[in-house]
Order: C-alpha cells, then structure tokens, then sequence
C-alpha cells in the first residue's frame, strides 16, 4: 500500500520511488478525485467530502472511508449514484464504490480538531469561521496492483473481496493453446497492429478468463498512457439499458468508443438479443475502424452462434479466432502443481498426479479437487497422500456426474440446426432434417446407456438397424471430415460434434 496526498485534485507522490503500476493507479485516483469534485459541485464536495474522507483505489474498486456511521449512511444515500457514475466513467462499468467506517479517520479530524482549536457539529465535521477549502487535504490510499512480493497485502486485498486480474505470465500453455496466448500478448504489447479484433472461444473453465484478464494487466503495463475497458457481455447490456432509460446515449457511446480496448467476455449473451447486437456491432465497428484494440470471448465459434445477425458474425470473423481446449495431462499436472504451491496445505506428488489424471474437464474442476483436499488437510493437519486423495475425491466425482438424457441430445440438436423436434421424429428424408438426426443417434449411443432400440424409439419409432445405420455414417464423415451445411456456412463433422457437446455439457 502506498500513500501520497492530493490536493484540490492533483497527486503529489511521495519521495519513494513508484513502480509503474502505482503510478498509473495514482493517475486513475486523480481522474476519479476528480469525477466526484465535479459531479457533486465544488460547494458540496468541501462540505461533505474535503478533509472527512479518504478515497481508497484497489484495481476496479473504490472504498469511501469516513469517521462516522452516520456519515457513512448520508454519504451512501446523497452521493452513491454519482461517485459510482464517476468511478465507472474512468475505470469502466466493471467498477464498484464501497462506504466503509475508519475510526482511524475520525481520530485523525479529532485531533486536526485539537490543532486549529475549531469545533466539531454531530457529523464530525471541524465547524472553522474560515472556507472548508482551506481545510487539511484528502489522504489517498493506492493499492498496488502488481507487487506480489508485498504478501501481507495480497491477504488484506482478499479479505476486502476485491478481485485480483490474471497475470499472462501464470497462464499454464499446452500445444492447444498456445497459439492462443501468444496472440494475448500481441494484442496487449502491440494495440490494435497486428489484428485490431482478436476473439478466443472455447468450453466452459479452460481459460477464457484468465487470458482477458492477462491482456488488461498487461496491456496496462506496456501502454501506461492508454484506457482499456474490461467487462461481461451483460455489464455491456446493463450500461446500454441504463443509458436508454437516463438518456444518456451520447455519454455511453462517448465512454465505449472512444476506449484505446475493449475486453469483453461472454459473447454469447448477446444471441437473440437484437437491440443489444445492434448496438455492440456499432460499437466494435467504429473501434476496429480506428485502430483501436477489441478482444472478445465466447464459448463456440461464431458461426455457431446461430442468433447473432451475420453482420456481426462477419465482424468477427475479420479478426483472428482462436480456441482453447481443455488441457491436456502435461499441462493439468503444471496447473495443479502451480495451484498446490499456493495454497496453505501440503500434498504428496502422488495424491497430486491423482487429481490431474482424474479431472480432465476444464481447470475449475482442478480447482474444486484441490479445495477440496486442502479443506481436510486443514480440518486433520495431515499431509493428502493418495489414498486419502482418492477417498475425498471419488465422492466428489459421484456428486458431480453428469447424465446426459436422449431428450437433452434432443434439445442440443435442435437448438444448434433450427429444426423443430416434430420434425426431427418425422419420415421427412430431407438432408436438412436426416443430418441432425443421425448425428443425434450417434451422441445418443456414445453419452447415454440406451439400447439400439431405444433410441429408435424415441426418434420416430425406427428400428434398430437405422439407428446402428446412422452411427456407422457418422463415423465414416469423421473419418471422411464431411462437410455439413448449417444455415449459410459449412462445417467439418467433427467441429458439429464438438459444439453439440459443449452444449451438452453446459445444460
């Protein structure tokens, strides 16, 4: 933590030298400083704000530390609004504003107080014959977000519950993804250059995330002059809505396109939302146009994102995709052992090699298998081996099984080819229609235990010969890499496959 003192808005640092990071967080402290002096008015900002506050950054999230509980409610009910308009206009929609009690703070006006010999009104608030702009200055509080050698700090951060952003550098890569990561750190070194649109689509828990986020920190690094906004596809959609009902459009689209990048996570959210889709293919239009940087995320390709208008598809498509998969084991041991090395509980390399052999999905179930052992180290004080591993987990693994039904396949090819379920039960012969049922047939046979014959049943009463018939098709496109139409694009088999599996997986 680091402190420098701010007067009428501007930052005086202090005469220890500043890494970067603290800096530019001194520079986002001033701006926001700034913000609230304006939007509250000068007059209210010194009666309620100028010497009683302290202004408290920590990467998207602003504390308000007064000295009184009734000082802390008042501000919460007069200024809230306006301090998290101020806060989000500089650091984004993603930021929050916290009012929080400091009895240090009341003790510092105190005896402020007992120095200039003023008196104090029920606020706690020195009462001076003089103008409060000559009152003592507001102390700033920054919290760096780079150091991690200052441990004691990161602990504090957590137990504020504000989030810390990824970093590249812990980005556990494998032949998959690598391509991936390589190009996060163009696109945060080198700004809208190379591929002034770069979207990263992959299954649920695989790193998605951890990439944007990666991209912000360093971006901010490497361009200490430029913004990023980084935020979901719903923070998008609430700011959108919200600007429609205040009318204030002009200052949305001000705030949003006029960004050096836009990070957005989860462009999903957007299908068959056409007001929202409108608005965000303007918005990344006008940004690309001038060179500006936007990465986006999403769990499928684009062109499997059949409620998306083409427009934007095609916009997409300009940039460079890139997918991410599930680790592989080399890389699930690297993770888990990054993970364990972090966590205050001790694991034998067997019990560790167990939990990266047995959860293949995606990285949060690594995540929840370590947790889980940790939690019994710190319950029994004794050292995870593998036994014990196996013990915890496999009751974990029954919790978390996950049935796939005929009717859930149903629905996944349904939704993914735009054919309604009649019809994919029906006699119609149509490639349109005997397509998505066969590759139905073949997912039913290969994620659920029914027979032959049950499966026929529920697809229009057919026999078990044409189901044994449509498995042995679909291996042969496999075999093959078949094309496949769906709607205006064309598709390899094996890409189908995938993306109805992740639906699957994610119902």
């Amino acid at each position: 933590m680091f402190q420098g003192r701010l007067k009428g808005g501007t930052m005086q640092p202090g005469k220890t030298p500043l890494s970067r990071g603290v800096a530019e967080g001194q520079h986002h402290h001033a701006q926001i400083v700034s913000e609230i002096r304006q939007r509250l008015g000068q007059r209210r900002y010194e009666l309620w704000c100028e010497g009683k506050t302290e202004f408290r950054l920590n990467e998207h999230h602003l504390i308000v530390a007064v000295g009184s509980p009734f000082l802390q409610t008042w501000l919460s009910r007069q200024f809230r609004g306006e301090m998290l308009t101020a806060v989000q206009s500089v650091l984004g929609t993603a930021a929050t504003v916290e009012f929080q009690v400091d009895g240090t703070l009341a003790q510092k006006i105190v005896a402020g107080v007992a120095t200039t010999g003023a008196a104090l009104d029920p606020l706690g608030t020195a009462l001076t014959g003089t103008s409060s702009a000559a009152s003592a200055p507001v102390s700033v509080t920054i919290d760096a977000p780079v150091p991690a050698r200052q441990e004691t700090q990161g602990r504090h951060t957590a137990a504020r519950g504000v989030r810390r952003l990824a970093e590249l550098q812990n980005f556990q890569a494998s032949p998959a993804t690598e391509w991936a990561l390589a190009a996060a750190h163009e696109v945060a070194r080198r700004p809208g250059e190379a591929y002034s649109l770069l979207y990263i689509h992959g299954p649920v828990g695989c790193g998605k995330t951890h990439l944007l986020e990666g991209i912000r920190r360093e971006f901010q690094r490497c361009n200490p002059g430029l913004t990023a906004l980084l935020l979901t596809a719903e923070g998008f959609a609430n700011s959108f809505t919200n600007a429609l009902r205040d009318k204030t459009l002009p200052s949305f689209r001000q705030q949003f396109r006029t960004t050096d990048a836009l990070l957005m996570d989860d462009l999903d959210f957007f299908e068959g939302k056409r007001v929202f889709q409108e608005e965000f293919l303007h918005t990344i239009a006008d940004l690309t146009d001038h060179g500006r940087q936007v990465v986006l995320t999403g769990d499928r390709h684009p062109r499997l994102m059949t409620r998306l208008p083409e427009e934007l598809i095609s916009r997409v498509q300009s940039g460079l995709v890139c997918r991410l998969e599930a680790p592989d084991e080399e890389t699930r041991r690297k993770i888990v052992r990054a993970r364990a090395a972090r966590m205050e509980a001790e694991f034998t390399d067997e019990a560790l090699d167990y939990v990266a052999q047995r959860f293949r999905n995606n990285v949060r179930e690594l995540e929840g298998a370590l947790t889980c052992l940790q939690t019994a180290f710190q319950m029994t004080r004794r050292k995870v081996t593998l036994a014990s591993a196996r013990q915890l987990l496999s009751e974990l693994e029954r919790d978390c099984l996950r049935v796939v039904r005929l009717d859930d396949i149903e629905r996944a090819v349904c939704d993914l080819f735009g054919v309604k379920s009649k019809d994919l039960k029906s006699d119609c012969r149509a490639r349109t229609v005997s397509q998505p049922r066969m590759l139905a047939m073949y997912l039913a046979r290969k994620h659920t235990q029914a027979a032959y014959t049950e499966i026929g049943k529920h697809f229009g009463g057919r026999n078990h010969s044409t189901v044994m018939s449509a498995e042995r098709k679909v291996e042969q496109w496999l075999r093959d890499n078949e094309p496949v139409k769906l709607s205006s694009q064309v598709w390899s088999v094996a890409d189908l496959l995938t993306a109805l599996e992740q639906r699957l997986l994610a119902s």
